[in-house]
């Protein structure tokens, strides 16, 4: 079985966004020009999740969830969060939440979130941990999952 890259969760989670907003406007709880506001953390967090991406490729270490990883980035926006890529998808999600302006949407952040802490960031953690060992321990303890 081919498994599911984070980008295409992503694209998976703001269609359901959508969707639940079309068919299932629950609870209307913004108006629109404040829902505009939602733009900039959409955009910001996709410019977070790019700077992430970007990165790795500048470390030249791979970016595929499942492959075995080879270089320990530590610096960068991996002072801040181990997840900057995670973080930024999820925040242009929460932008895409208030956009919407309803509550019904929600439900997409929510699966986001749960999906990419429990299955591929557990998955990438204990990657890490037994390639690089101590040094991804004492990452771990200076540096937060999230945020």
């Amino acid at each position: 079985m081919k498994k599911m890259i984070p980008p295409t969760l992503f694209m998976i989670c703001i269609a359901t966004m959508l969707g639940l907003w079309w068919l299932v406007p629950m609870m209307q709880f913004l108006p629109f020009p404040v829902r505009a506001m939602g733009l900039l953390p959409l955009l910001a967090g996709i410019g977070l999740a790019k700077y992430g991406s970007d990165f790795f490729l500048k470390k030249e270490t791979t970016i595929e969830t499942f492959d075995d990883p080879h270089v320990l980035v530590i610096d960068g926006p991996y002072q801040i969060s181990r997840n900057p890529m995670y973080l930024g998808f999820l925040v242009a999600l929460l932008g895409l939440f208030i956009v919407l302006g309803c509550l019904s949407p929600l439900l997409g952040v929510i699966i986001f979130f749960i999906i990419t802490d429990r299955w591929y960031i557990e998955y990438e953690e204990a990657a890490m941990t037994k390639v690089f060992g101590d040094a991804y321990t004492e990452y771990t303890v200076r540096t937060r999952r999230w945020l």
